[in-house]
């Protein structure tokens, strides 16, 4: 009996199957099984293929330091990111959710990269160039080096390339182009692999960096094959909440510079904004202390940030408290309690407690939970901690403190916003942390208008 021939195989994993399917069987996949044909084997023999002088490998300490230097791009924390600016030749890919403003922020680095002398080659392929026009009036970032063009097929992509000749290409977005070359809708997995290869294969060969937007999907992670992310040279993550106007992009990979760096933005009326010290933006303004506030120094990144944390603890009538959270991660929320609980002799299983961050900023680090503990512990005893006071450090669930990442930028950060007292893991133990911490407590509350 002949064995059946594979025609059909998924792009992402390699599974195979007899027949066409919608999901992979393997990696559970939609769209990504495709007919592969029925030669199972070789089907040709690869030729060897006559090197020229030009073209041959040349040693490396012959290679200029030119090629490879950034250029900047005129966003000093859009460079930031980047390791120092954009590399020629390189291929840049930025990812987030929709109405982030993604496309904001690329016609904002287009129109600083174009008033530095550069030609700009800005690819539209979800708008209209009127509609980019509009949004460029409004953010005030017209200029005549930069060209504008609304193309969704990437054989007209490439003529424009040809035609404009730029020094920078930016593509709106690379899961709305198609290829003539390639069966499929646009944003396929076979067509996003054909147009990604194709367009950074340009990128290589004329020394254009090129910059892709790409679309994510319901679970955050890009659209498309995972091949994607592996093509490029940098992937960039564009996130922010839609309730706060403060947005950071983060570096996933990236060959030219490290992965720990965050450049910090702020959604104005006229467009993006930079923010080069974002200290004072997740701190709350109360002009006396509060009881269940307590700041610690987080970092994001390579940066050291001040963040308030805040807790509230309400008299529960449920079998089971409320335990509500914002900004920090919800099962430490839970472990701290019982820390507290069973360590510290502060008995919360019949409260209601809720816990936030001031700005919208989120905290999951590890060294911020001794300023939860604090910020529970004061709403508990109803007694503000002084506003001087910065908290650092790891809470083990012996109780035990210990010292977090950084600790001395983070003492550098606080000692620069004027916190005199920095309380981390030389108190030891949650007990003396709480010791040390309400011995500069106060009894003074904001007062409230009687209604």
């Amino acid at each position: 009996m002949a064995r059946a021939v594979t025609n059909f195989r998924c792009t992402e994993c390699g599974w195979t199957s007899i027949k066409w399917v919608g999901r992979c069987g393997e990696c559970q996949q939609w769209g990504t099984v495709t007919d592969a044909g029925a030669n199972t084997g070789i089907a040709k023999r690869v030729s060897t293929v006559a090197v020229s002088e030009a073209s041959g490998a040349r040693s490396i300490t012959e290679i200029g330091a030119e090629s490879v230097a950034h250029w900047p791009s005129g966003i000093t924390e859009f460079d930031r990111v980047l390791g120092g600016g954009v590399v020629p030749g390189a291929a840049i890919l930025l990812s987030g959710e929709p109405g982030v403003g993604k496309s904001t922020l690329l016609l904002e680095v287009a129109s600083r990269a174009a008033a530095s002398g550069q030609r700009v080659l800005y690819v539209t392929a979800e708008e209209s160039v009127s509609q980019v026009r509009l949004r460029a009036e409004r953010t005030n970032a017209l200029h005549p080096s930069l060209f504008l063009a609304a193309e969704t097929d990437l054989g007209t992509i490439l003529g424009q390339i040809d035609h404009v000749k730029p020094q920078l290409v930016i593509v709106d977005s690379v899961q709305t182009v198609a290829s003539a070359a390639t069966e499929g809708i646009a944003g396929g997995p076979s067509q996003v692999r054909e147009v990604a290869s194709t367009l950074i294969r340009v990128s290589k060969d004329q020394n254009l960096p090129i910059l892709l937007v790409g679309h994510v999907t319901k679970d955050g992670n890009i659209a498309g094959p995972r091949l994607l992310e592996h093509l490029v040279d940098v992937v960039l993550q564009f996130e922010g909440d839609r309730q706060t106007a403060l947005r950071f992009v983060r570096a996933h990979k990236n060959r030219f510079g490290s992965t720990e760096e965050v450049g910090c933005f702020e959604m104005t009326g006229e467009g993006i904004a930079e923010v080069s010290d974002p200290s004072g933006l997740f701190l709350s303004h109360a002009r006396q202390p509060v009881s269940g506030t307590c700041v610690t120094i987080a970092l994001e990144g390579r940066r050291a940030l001040p963040v308030e944390v805040q807790a509230l603890i309400v008299k529960s009538q449920a079998p089971q408290p409320r335990r509500v959270v914002n900004g920090v991660d919800a099962s430490r929320v839970a472990m701290l309690l019982a820390v507290l609980e069973r360590r510290a002799g502060i008995p919360l299983s019949t409260f209601d407690v809720y816990v936030s961050t001031v700005g919208g900023i989120r905290v999951t680090e590890p060294g911020a939970d001794l300023a939860i503990a604090l910020a529970i512990a004061s709403a508990y005893k109803d007694k503000a901690f002084s506003a001087t006071m910065a908290v650092v450090g790891e809470i083990s669930l012996a109780g035990e403190i210990r010292p977090a990442s950084s600790a001395k930028q983070r003492r550098a950060e606080a000692a620069r916003l004027g916190f005199s007292t920095v309380l981390d893991s030389d108190a030891a133990h949650v007990r003396e942390a709480l010791r040390l911490a309400f011995a500069s407590a106060t009894d003074e509350r904001v007062q409230i208008p009687e209604f």
